[in-house]
């Protein structure tokens, strides 16, 4: 019984993993990113990268790290971070308790609509409201 429910769990935490992001155009010639990696062992790695330079000095460049453990419960996605985790200053952006509502074309719906697998975070204090699509 133990089996059949581990591996249930590891079919949801493969189907759930890969690389989702957002990269939207903006006019001004900026260019921002954000990358959220799920990997199947359960850990993630975030970034954010925001390039000033086409209004700024050459190579202006921000880059935001995070990283932490996520899990899978029914549609929502939970990423848990821990300071003490940060040995080198480079992972800076604190993603604890951050939920995200995985969405995915429903297997009932028959109809021609494309719909592409994406989170929507909905409870963050970093990255509430923004839908990164699956790679």
């Amino acid at each position: 019984m133990f089996f059949i429910l581990g591996f249930f769990i590891c079919i949801n935490m493969f189907a759930q993993s890969g690389v989702y992001v957002k990269e939207p155009i903006n006019n001004d010639g900026t260019k921002i990113k954000w990358t959220l990696s799920l990997h199947p062992d359960g850990t993630f790695l975030y970034h954010f990268l925001r390039d000033l330079s086409a209004i700024s000095k050459p190579n202006k460049e921000e880059n935001f790290y995070g990283k932490g453990t996520w899990i899978f419960e029914g549609k929502t996605v939970i990423l848990f971070s821990k300071v003490g985790d940060n040995v080198n200053g480079q992972y800076t952006v604190n993603l604890n308790n951050s939920k995200a509502r995985y969405i995915t074309k429903s297997p009932r719906d028959t109809s021609d609509k494309v719909v592409k697998t994406a989170l929507l975070f909905y409870e963050s204090s970093h990255i509430k409201g923004l839908e990164l699509v699956q790679e």
